[in-house]
């Protein structure tokens, strides 16, 4: 996943590897100056004990979420958190951390992410000859949906979607002036749970001064997205058939923007517990996590490399995860995330030195712990959570995609630029999605006249309206096939829904759908892959880098794939 679980423009993965941290611009306790904590409220508790056990551990309720017991709180005592501890209303308290935009050298980018290179392609305004009758212009770079049968003699023709049916993208922000993503963007749902702030808890630089950010403010409209990762994760979802561009799996379903990750593509605990509540109170029918919840890639309730503090931090960020999860549940939202791009086997002993990944304390770092397959990665492995593997062009499994005979529910086309044998980096076996005009612009990628000079990205243009389309990699671009699925599914076999209005479909018989329609796709016949890539070095010279997984498990289920790669086209023919 990326930071986000997952994405790097142009990469292999991007975070959007995107698991993502909230933090909160916080001083350091040592000076006397405020932090803030997500504090767990204990099940059972009244409000009112609550509050006055937040009141007693000495500190102050700034924000409260009374659907799952979940408070943000500051506080002015170094020994907050342990305070929390010994109030018995009270079930713990995690740091709060809230970031903006990464370094250059941060988490923006996918620990897996690729080069942008690749031979060179046809670019700018000719993009738009390239469709076939019938298609978009740019679907013959959309080896992904044909994978999936998500094409217009496959799925497109069965069910396209409904516009009752709303998907919701807690992500990083949509750009929802995209033209490939504006029909299908619904501005009233959309909301934005996080603030962007410009230096973090050390005093160090993040996000600059506000005025420095592309609509001028640290509080972003809900239709923005000034990281690129939420806006590629919802055009693969829902971009319309509007002769521009691309489509997405279900092209008439509606995109909502519930963004819980920063611009620096972390995302912390208390936006994706807001994100998730509202998700359930408002009625969206499915939503899509393509990330990780910061600071721990792993939370482990009692890990010995832990100290008491972190393991109980963690205990917090398990249990008000799984509450929010379980909330939007039982309120009908269907739950699908990205798998992870670290490319291990989630059901076994690892290794993670990678955490915790930003430092709310003058010093702390990440540190080496080994990790049960008893930790949680969040939300992934969070309670009736669909989690999906990557597929490449071959259906391989991606090389970067995590795994795990129990863990994986289904695989989905991701992305691998090493997909055929020995090889470097090919951005046409990336997976093309929109991506924001002005981030393309401030990174240099596109000429004077506005055509890309990059093979890692494409326009399209269309009565005198231009889209641009990126390649990029991982988990975060697999999990949201699956979520178009899924949305097909309710578009198909939905009820009205009474409450909110629009559609809606218990997520369990969606979950049933989704796996029982899916391609099952066996073990490979030696029982596992081996992963040759030629790697770009910084001084312009390739390494060769040899990886081999195992697979477990039979055709029907196994570790690579779960029940088998999802398919738009079976889900919604019979």
């Amino acid at each position: 996943m990326r930071r986000t679980l997952i994405t790097a423009a142009c990469a292999v993965v991007t975070a959007t590897t995107a698991l993502a941290v909230p933090a909160s611009a916080v001083p350091n306790e040592a000076s006397g100056q405020a932090s803030e904590y997500v504090v767990l409220y204990k099940d059972g508790a009244s409000l009112t004990d609550a509050r006055a056990a937040v009141e007693a551990a000495g500190g102050a309720i700034v924000h409260e979420n009374t659907d799952v017991g979940v408070a943000t709180v500051r506080s002015t005592d170094a020994g907050f958190a342990e305070q929390v501890r010994r109030q018995g209303a009270l079930d713990g308290a995690a740091s709060n951390r809230v970031i903006g935009r990464a370094p250059k050298t941060g988490k923006v980018t996918d620990p897996f992410a690729v080069e942008k290179e690749g031979r060179n392609r046809t670019t700018g305004t000719t993009a738009v000859q390239r469709g076939k009758k019938g298609e978009e212009p740019l679907a013959d770079l959309q080896w992904d949906m044909k994978q999936i049968g998500a094409t217009a003699k496959g799925s497109y023709r069965v069910e396209p979607g409904d516009r009752r049916v709303t998907v919701g993208v807690i992500d990083t922000g949509i750009d929802g002036s995209h033209p490939d993503i504006a029909p299908n963007f619904n501005r009233k749902l959309s909301r934005n749970f996080t603030t962007d702030i410009p230096v973090d808890a050390n005093g160090a630089e993040v996000d600059g001064p506000c005025i420095d950010e592309p609509d001028k403010s640290c509080n972003d409209p809900a239709d923005v997205d000034e990281n690129e990762h939420g806006t590629h994760v919802a055009s693969t979802i829902a971009s319309p058939r509007n002769g521009l561009g691309m489509a997405g799996v279900a092209p008439k379903v509606s995109l909502v923007n519930l963004r819980a990750g920063q611009d620096s593509g972390y995302f912390f605990l208390q936006p994706t517990v807001d994100a998730l509540t509202y998700a359930g109170k408002r009625g969206i029918d499915v939503v899509n996590m393509s990330y990780y919840i910061d600071p721990w890639l792993f939370n482990c309730a009692s890990n010995p490399a832990d100290s008491p503090a972190d393991q109980a931090e963690q205990r917090t960020i398990i249990k008000a995860a799984n509450r929010a999860l379980n909330f939007a549940h039982r309120h009908g939202v269907t739950l699908v995330a990205a798998a992870g791009n670290e490319a291990i086997d989630y059901t076994k002993t690892n290794t993670d030195a990678s955490s915790p990944d930003f430092a709310s304390e003058p010093g702390e770092a990440p540190y080496e712990r080994t990790i049960p397959a008893s930790c949680l990665s969040l939300p992934g492995e969070g309670d009736h959570v669909i989690p999906v593997s990557s597929t490449g062009v071959s259906e391989r499994k991606a090389f970067y995609s995590s795994f795990g005979d129990g863990y994986i529910a289904v695989a989905a086309p991701g992305g691998d630029t090493y997909d055929n044998a020995e090889q470097k980096a090919d951005p046409e076996a990336g997976i093309w999605a929109a991506y924001p005009e002005a981030i393309a612009r401030a990174r240099g990628e596109l000429n004077p006249d506005g055509t890309p000079n990059t093979p890692w990205v494409v326009r399209s243009c269309k009565g005198g309206k231009c889209g641009y389309y990126q390649s990029i990699q991982g988990t975060s671009m697999a999990s949201p096939h699956a979520a178009g699925v899924a949305a097909l599914i309710v578009s198909k076999y939905g009820k009205r829904d009474r409450r909110n209005g629009g559609l809606t479909l218990n997520p369990a018989v969606v979950r049933s759908v989704l796996t029982s329609s899916a391609n099952a796709k066996a073990c490979p016949p030696t029982g596992s892959y081996t992963y040759t890539r030629y790697v770009l070095q910084a001084d312009g010279s390739y390494e060769k880098v040899v990886t081999t997984h195992p697979c477990e498990g039979s055709k029907r289920q196994n570790s690579f794939y779960g029940e088998g790669i999802v398919s738009a086209f079976n889900a919604v023919r019979r």
